[in-house]
């Protein structure tokens, strides 16, 4: 059986979620969801990362992402989190001004867990699903030092591939809005430290 990784960029995932207008499909099962993604009868999957951050300045959003990490940690799922940098905005024209906001790390953390996981031998193909085209390099660096590994670019549901992103990668894959429909998590699981996990009442 050919070991697998698959890495999975949370807000790629989570806008192309949001074209689907079910709130439901929020309360995704990526651990399930990836086992529709591999080839069962050949393939075994030996970790599955999610990489995400949290946004500080929307507590309720905040939350039930939180909550939602727990319940993918329940299913074996490994959560990557970087984080939110305020930055301060001014418009030229009027002059008024405000808070941004920008992620940080998600693409940097992805590139080297794939690149560290290679270097240890962890997978001889890996699934990634995102469009970021800025994972380009560690593709590419991968695919020097590792010839015989195979990368696969999936895009999220409703949305295209990254034309750059194909160019390094071996194959593609696309997912389904019915595959995420048929992957959804149960309203409880129990998380590892005891914890009970309730879906939240937003996406019930």
């Amino acid at each position: 059986m050919t070991p697998v990784c698959v890495y999975i960029d949370g807000f790629n995932l989570y806008h192309a979620l949001l074209k689907l207008g079910d709130s439901r499909v929020k309360w995704l099962d990526l651990n399930a969801l990836s086992r529709r993604l591999i080839s069962p009868k050949s393939e075994k999957i030996q970790s599955i990362f999610y990489f995400s951050a949290f946004a500080h300045w929307l507590p309720a959003k905040m939350a039930r992402h939180e909550l939602y990490v727990k319940a993918l940690e329940a299913r074996g799922v490994t959560c990557i989190l970087g984080h939110f940098k305020d930055k301060d905005r001014r418009c030229n024209s009027c002059g008024a001004t405000w808070i941004a906001h920008e992620e940080k790390e998600t693409d940097v953390s992805i590139g080297i867990s794939l690149l560290n996981d290679a270097y240890k031998q962890r997978y001889e193909k890996a699934y990634l699903v995102t469009r970021d085209s800025d994972l380009m390099p560690a593709v590419r660096m991968i695919r020097t030092e590792f010839p015989t590994k195979q990368i696969v670019a999936v895009a999220p549901p409703l949305m295209g591939h990254s034309n750059d992103l194909i160019t390094v990668c071996h194959s593609k894959r696309k997912i389904s809005p019915a595959q995420v429909r048929a992957c959804l998590l149960p309203e409880k699981l129990r998380h590892s430290d005891g914890t009970i996990i309730v879906r939240p009442l937003e996406y019930r």
